[in-house]
């Protein structure tokens, strides 16, 4: 299911993204994890977002790309109901 991103939250990854804050982020990492509640957990630099097929990604120094409708707390923040 698509969940679109709040303005707060995107606000909240330009600013980590343009300071180099080191972020931490919970996040579902494909629809069948999300399915099962399975979080994953990450600690990184947000290094740019991207459009990919439609969707809305943030791309990390890490070089892995997280789909945004699918992160759960960003920076200690919720940012979507389960």
């Amino acid at each position: 299911m698509y969940n679109p991103i709040s303005s707060e939250f995107f606000d909240q990854l330009t600013v980590a993204m343009e300071r180099k804050i080191p972020s931490t982020m919970e996040y579902y990492q494909n629809a069948e994890q999300e399915s099962v509640k399975a979080l994953q957990h990450i600690k990184a630099l947000v290094v740019t977002m991207e459009l990919i097929d439609g969707f809305e990604y943030v791309v990390l120094d890490t070089g892995e790309k997280v789909r945004l409708s699918f992160v759960v707390k960003f920076n200690g923040k919720r940012h979507r109901k389960d």
